[in-house]
């Protein structure tokens, strides 16, 4: 069994897998809330060329 990825400790109750606890789910949704967690890609522009055109 997999150790859960915020505190380490082996999980332990199946309603929150692959976390130990709602505590530690919690913790992994604030940090995705909080833009903690980022996919790398292209930075995208501030307007698209149609934005521009309407404004």
């Amino acid at each position: 069994m997999a150790n859960c990825p915020i505190c380490k400790k082996n999980p332990r109750d199946p309603n929150y897998q692959p976390f130990c606890s709602k505590r530690c789910s919690d913790v992994d949704l604030q940090r995705w809330l909080g833009g903690v967690y980022v996919f790398p890609g292209e930075p995208a522009d501030e307007l698209s060329q149609d934005d521009r055109e309407d404004g």
